[in-house]
């Protein structure tokens, strides 16, 4: 597709990217390797700056941790456009990897990484379909239900 834009896709779901993600401890937001981006774990930053927490399977059930890992691709992509300048300099949307900060019992972890998979093939097409891992985690920093890191081809 040619005149594909996930800009213009963007804009046709009526999606506002929130401001870039900064780091919370020493470790870049994206590194650059060829034609890699490697983007750092984002976690679910709502547009008032909180973060949503708890554990999946106690307090935060599948539907809520669905839109959790959604607001991580959120943020994925607007460090991708900080990086890069435009989303249409991804070729490809390479691989996920997701944490699911849950209960013993919880077994949906791939469903909640969905919020964020389907986020981006909503943005990049066939393009934004992807390798991928779902990992069920007994914490994460400041107790977000969700991390998920990326990685891009990019021109």
């Amino acid at each position: 597709m040619p005149n594909f834009s996930a800009e213009q896709k963007l804009r046709d779901l009526g999606i506002a990217l929130p401001p870039p993600p900064t780091p919370i401890a020493t470790y870049a937001t994206a590194v650059l390797s060829a034609d890699l981006l490697f983007v750092s774990g984002q976690g679910p930053r709502a547009s008032d700056g909180s973060w949503r927490v708890g554990k999946v399977g106690d307090c935060v059930d599948l539907e809520q941790a669905y839109e959790h890992a959604r607001l991580a691709g959120l943020h994925l992509l607007s460090a991708v456009r900080t990086t890069l300048g435009s989303l249409d300099q991804v070729v490809r949307v390479v691989k996920l990897t997701g944490f699911v900060n849950c209960t013993a019992t919880f077994v949906d972890h791939p469903r909640v990484i969905d919020g964020c998979s389907d986020l981006l093939e909503n943005v990049f097409g066939e393009t934004g379909r992807h390798a991928r891992s779902a990992v069920g985690v007994c914490s994460l920093p400041m107790n977000i239900s969700v991390e998920i890191e990326a990685i891009f081809k990019v021109r």
